[in-house]
C-alpha cells in the first residue's frame, strides 16, 4: 500500500475496537448460539487487516503467526484425542466451558490463517 489515505486510516482505527469486541462476542457465544470459532476467527482477522490499513508502516511478523497457527493445530488435535479417549458425559457447565475453549482455539487459529493469507497477498503478490 503505497499511498495512505487519511480517511481510510481514521476509519480503520475507529473500527478496530468494535471488530475486536464483536469477534470475541461471536467466539464466546458460539457455544450457545449460531457462530463460534470459525466465524469469530474471521472477524478477529479483520482486526489485523484494519490495523494494516490504518498503519501500513508497522510490520507484522508472519513467522510468529505461522508458529502460533501450527502450535494451535497441534493443541487442537491433542485436545480432540483427549475428548475421544474420555467419556463425553461432562455435565452442562463443564461441557459449555469445554465448547468455549474449543471455540477460542479454533478462532485464534482461523484468525492467524486468514491474516497470513491476506498479508501474503499484500506483501508478495501485491507488488
Amino acid at each position: 500500500m503505497n499511498s495512505n489515505s487519511i480517511i481510510i486510516s481514521y476509519v480503520s482505527k475507529l473500527l478496530i475496537p468494535f471488530a475486536l469486541v464483536f469477534g470475541i462476542y461471536v467466539v464466546v457465544n458460539g457455544a450457545d448460539s449460531v457462530g463460534g470459532g470459525f466465524q469469530g476467527g474471521a472477524v478477529l482477522s479483520s482486526v489485523f487487516i484494519l490495523r494494516y490499513l490504518s498503519e501500513p508502516s508497522k510490520q507484522l511478523r508472519l513467522i510468529i503467526l505461522k508458529l502460533v497457527e501450527k502450535v494451535l493445530m497441534l493443541g487442537l488435535l491433542l485436545l480432540a484425542l483427549f475428548v475421544i479417549g474420555r467419556s463425553m458425559n461432562m455435565g452442562e457447565q463443564l461441557g459449555w466451558l469445554w465448547m468455549v475453549l474449543l471455540n477460542v482455539i479454533i478462532a485464534i487459529k482461523v484468525s492467524c490463517g486468514l491474516s497470513i493469507v491476506f498479508f501474503r497477498y499484500a506483501f508478495y503478490e501485491g507488488r
